[in-house]
């Protein structure tokens, strides 16, 4: 069966920076987008970043332009999110998920999910 574990959540004080990775097994990577969702406590789930499946298209929320990057290692199945510049806002639990084809930045549009990393940033 298809999971997707993340991994590399914590804590960190504003200004730094974590990386995220999110392992798939199951599926057939190279041809999945994927992306990160992330939800804080009280709010609705958010897009953050998606990269289809060749790593050539990449959209962001534009809360985390210029502050986060993904990327994806097609050989090893894992996508990662690295994050700078780390604000109290950017906490939350981030979700890695997976569809077919092209990346989208809608929740809806994603088949897979993982179980989520807690990122918790301190002022």
């Amino acid at each position: 069966q298809v999971q997707l574990e993340e991994s590399g959540g914590g804590l960190v004080q504003a200004g730094g920076s974590l990386r995220l990775s999110c392992a798939a097994s199951g599926l057939a990577f190279r041809s999945y987008a994927m992306a990160f969702f992330r939800q804080a406590p009280g709010k609705e789930r958010e897009f953050v970043a998606a990269i289809n499946w060749s790593g050539y298209m990449i959209v962001y929320a534009d809360s985390v332009k210029g502050r986060f990057a993904i990327s994806r290692d097609n050989a090893k199945s894992t996508v990662y999110l690295q994050m700078y510049s780390l604000k109290p806002e950017d906490t939350a639990v981030y979700y890695c998920a997976a569809r077919e084809f092209g990346a989208r930045d809608k929740d809806y549009d994603y088949k897979y999910w993982g179980q989520g990393t807690q990122v918790t940033v301190s002022s």
